[in-house]
């Protein structure tokens, strides 16, 4: 196999674009200089239209958990009670958070591999009144379900006014997003999916509404106090150090989607979805989701007659190719592709065909080419609309 050669296809982190890596190369700068102001100003209009919002995105250094964290320690006040919809690991995340800061949580508890319910929701909410914020994943990356986050927040504010906090860490950059017109409060996203770079940044949006919450709260921590993240924002600044080389890779990341355009973007991702989705059903292995619940981001498959860590062992083996495997009680039972970011359809197509390769190398029974067929036709029937 060739020296350095992989093909990385999990749900982060995900592929790095040529561009991106030599603008991370660039010389450091001073973090308090006027060229750091400049990217700062720069940054700002892309992550407005990645979030779509009105609302400045605030930065943080950090991965997308401290981000999750940040939200829960800036909106909810000390005897506040939150309801967490989880739908996976990661809305299950929330919870640990919560508990960890001694928040009186409920879960209300989705299947896993189904999204979530925002009527079943709006009735929790309607006996229980005393809910201060809501939160929820929009990708649920561990079983690959895309959660109706506008539809949620919908229905939360027509009977409540509590809070909305959505997780768009695993999708955000490869699905359209609609914060302000959505109604969702705080919506926090990270780099190393979609945004094409290394882990280490989390962006925030915060509403109005959620901002006059956050001011009222005593106990905003410190280095997460989002309040100095904003402040020194309205100056093109942070409060602390920043991950500069990270900066230098963003500015370039919404350069390549601006060049893009952002609707082109999610059609990319929808199509690759719809791709990998095609294959594995010409070859009759049973997918994790449905259609409507399946995430443009990542494919979740729960294969019914052969091994999945077997599977994912020969696809990194013969090809260095890694997808994921399942997480908690989903280990060794699905496996999940990743098809977001620095990724286009003739990706998919090359993994698809490694993927056809592995499946009979552990001795699955496929026809070679069906799935890789079925994603073609899909590809040009795309193509041609």
């Amino acid at each position: 196999m060739l020296q350095d050669y992989q093909l990385l296809r999990i749900p982060g982190p995900t592929p790095i674009p040529p561009s991106v890596e030599r603008a991370m190369a660039q010389p450091m700068i001073g973090h308090r200089g006027s060229e750091t102001s400049k990217m700062i100003q720069n940054i700002k209009p892309g992550l407005k239209k990645a979030f779509g919002t009105e609302q400045d995105v605030l930065m943080i250094t950090g991965s997308g958990t401290s981000g999750l964290e940040a939200a829960i320690v800036n909106v909810v006040k000390p005897g506040d009670k939150v309801l967490v919809v989880a739908t996976g690991v990661f809305g299950q995340r929330f919870t640990k958070i919560c508990q960890a800061y001694q928040i009186d949580v409920e879960e209300f508890a989705v299947e896993w591999g189904t999204s979530l319910n925002p009527t079943a929701v709006k009735n929790y909410l309607k006996e229980h009144q005393d809910i201060t914020a809501v939160f929820s994943t929009y990708c649920e990356t561990s079983t690959g379900v895309i959660n109706p986050v506008g539809e949620l927040a919908k229905a939360v504010h027509e009977v409540s006014e509590a809070l909305v906090i959505v997780d768009g860490v695993s999708c955000m950059g490869g699905i359209e997003t609609k914060m302000d017109e959505w109604g969702i409060d705080v919506l926090v996203t990270g780099s190393q999916k979609a945004f094409m770079l290394p882990a280490g940044l989390n962006f925030i949006g915060v509403s109005d509404r959620a901002w006059k919450v956050i001011e009222d709260n005593p106990k905003k921590g410190f280095y997460l106090d989002l309040t100095k993240y904003r402040d020194n924002l309205e100056k093109d600044t942070t409060p602390f150090t920043p991950a500069l080389s990270l900066l230098f890779g963003l500015e370039q990341v919404l350069k390549n989607l601006e060049a893009e355009g952002f609707e082109e973007v999610y059609k990319r991702h929808a199509l690759m979805r719809d791709m990998t989705r095609a294959a594995f059903k010409a070859l009759d292995i049973p997918l994790f989701t449905t259609d409507n619940d399946a995430s443009p981001t990542v494919t979740a498959v729960k294969p019914a007659d052969f091994d999945a860590e077997a599977f994912r062992k020969v696809l990194k083996t013969d090809f260095n190719l890694s997808v994921a495997g399942g997480q908690q009680h989903l280990k060794g039972q699905i496996f999940r592709v990743g098809h977001m970011g620095y990724c286009a359809p003739t990706d998919v197509l090359q993994t698809l065909a490694a993927i056809e390769i592995a499946l009979v190398k552990i001795g699955k029974e496929i026809e070679l080419g069906k799935g890789l067929a079925a994603a073609q036709k899909v590809y040009l029937e795309g193509a041609n609309n």
